[in-house]
């Protein structure tokens, strides 16, 4: 693999991604104390990546899954997800520590991939050209670091929320912060892309 290559990719992730730390940090705070969460977090962001990569991949060829027209619709899951958050936390609200948690269960890995897909949904439109002038051997490049990277992402996450300091203040506010979150990545992605006529 081409240094040049890898050096490109490693940069065009980390400033279409670092919105996505803050994100793992919430999701692992909130699955802190729940059996499978690491595992489950880690399986959602790699689905949804995946499914960011395979759009981006397919249209760099010409393909298309979604209108251009679709994409800022996509804001819907996290702001729908932010607004199930909201509700938990409304509901337990009064409940000690670990009643909250046993409420909560841990994040589920299909909303970790919906809320991946839908954040990084203005990413395919960065990769996409990225992609399609790569060349096989050069998108299979960028794949590739992507990919090891955000395992290295997975893990940046986790260990923000596992500081003292951090897990303290997110293990105080995390059931409000991540609905917050959520939430607002919802509306931005709306906003951004113009749906409903924003």
């Amino acid at each position: 693999m081409n240094l040049g290559i890898i050096g490109q990719a490693a940069g065009l992730y980390a400033v279409t991604n670092i919105d996505d730390i803050l994100v793992l940090a919430l999701f692992f705070a909130q699955g802190a104390g729940h059996k499978n969460s690491t595992r489950n977090i880690a399986l959602g962001q790699f689905l949804g990546f995946a499914a960011i990569l395979a759009v981006a991949v397919a249209a760099a060829y010409g393909a298309t899954f979604l209108p251009g027209s679709a994409v800022p619709y996509l804001g819907l899951l996290p702001l729908a997800l932010g607004t199930k958050a909201a509700v938990q936390a409304w509901r337990h609200r009064g409940d000690a520590e670990e009643e909250k948690q046993a409420g909560e269960g841990g994040p589920k890995p299909l909303e970790v991939a919906a809320v991946t897909f839908a954040n990084g949904g203005d990413n395919i439109g960065v990769y996409v050209p990225v992609f399609a002038t790569a060349g096989i051997g050069g998108m299979s490049a960028y794949v590739i670091v992507f990919l090891a990277l955000l395992a290295v992402w997975i893990a940046a996450g986790r260990y923000f929320a596992t500081r003292p300091v951090i897990a303290k203040a997110l293990s105080r506010w995390g059931h409000i912060l991540l609905p917050l979150v959520l939430i607002g990545i919802g509306v931005l992605i709306l906003i951004e892309g113009g749906a409903f006529g924003l």
